[in-house]
């Protein structure tokens, strides 16, 4: 393939997608009181999460440094174009500094061919536009073609939250301790949803799992009426009975022709918290 595919680590790829398009894959930082770690790579999601139990602490996260894409790109052979998927510049400095470490090997090499896309999204929203990105390819896409496709399918990418516990947000200190207290008493669920921006909002604030579940789901809605020729992502954390519920629910109620289901990652996991449920599909 005369194209070469990459990410970072706050995409969660099921493997036969990454073995299939030979993604190179630039990982995030994780930062324990006992040390740093590499996404996917020094720190998987299980041993994340026996760090987390372990410590009772949610780390920082930290992208990859301008030198670190500069030495992922010159690896690739020189006469491969490269087409860089980034996790949204609207919650991580990735994005800028994929396009900086771009910059600094064209002036060692100004005849490279490198794209940075600033996908606005994150996780199974990096995995649908991969799947998009094979679907093309397949069908002889050139990459300019390729980099102008996913362009747009980018501005068409819905992708939604659900947060089962607020543990982790209050442990990352983005919401109070009290407050958070308050939410757990009363059984509050929060939906979140990525902006078109590449921000994340709060869409709403549900009392009750049942209730928040059947509004993720209803959400969808509000996106698409005309699943038939689309294909819809999940990603859970640590609660894969409650993925494999939910996602039964949607596709009882809407036409996608198939689904792609993979756990999250430790990046994900970190903001997310245990049974975080998120999705992501082109909207009308």
């Amino acid at each position: 393939m005369t194209i070469q595919l990459m990410t970072d680590s706050s995409a969660d790829l099921p493997l036969f997608l990454k073995n299939k398009l030979h993604v190179e894959i630039i990982p995030l930082y994780l930062h324990f009181s006992d040390g740093q770690y590499t996404c996917g790579q020094s720190m998987d999601t299980e041993f994340f999460h026996k760090k987390m139990k372990e410590l009772g602490e949610l780390p920082r996260s930290a992208a990859p440094s301008p030198s670190d894409f500069y030495e992922a790109y010159k690896k690739i052979p020189p006469e491969k174009k490269i087409l860089m998927l980034s996790i949204s510049s609207g919650i991580s400095s990735t994005y800028a500094n994929a396009i900086a470490g771009k910059n600094m090997l064209l002036e060692e090499e100004p005849h490279r061919v490198i794209e940075v896309l600033n996908t606005k999204t994150a996780s199974c929203g990096i995995c649908l536009l991969m799947h998009e990105a094979n679907k093309k390819i397949e069908e002889g896409y050139s990459f300019d073609e390729l980099v102008s496709h996913l362009t747009e399918r980018i501005d068409q990418t819905a992708t939604l939250f659900v947060l089962k516990s607020l543990d982790n947000l209050v442990l990352g200190g983005r919401l109070e301790k009290i407050k958070g207290k308050i939410a757990k008493t009363l059984n509050i669920k929060i939906l979140m949803k990525a902006t078109d921006e590449g921000t994340i909002d709060v869409v709403e604030k549900v009392r009750g799992e049942k209730k928040s579940l059947q509004r993720f789901v209803d959400l969808i809605g509000e996106y698409t009426q005309e699943a038939e020729n689309k294909i819809i992502t999940m990603t859970y954390s640590r609660d894969k009975e409650r993925a494999t519920n939910v996602l039964e629910k949607i596709r009882n109620k809407y036409s996608f022709y198939d689904a792609i289901v993979e756990e999250s990652g430790p990046l994900i996991s970190t903001y997310g918290g245990e049974g975080a449920l998120v999705i992501s599909f082109f909207k009308n």
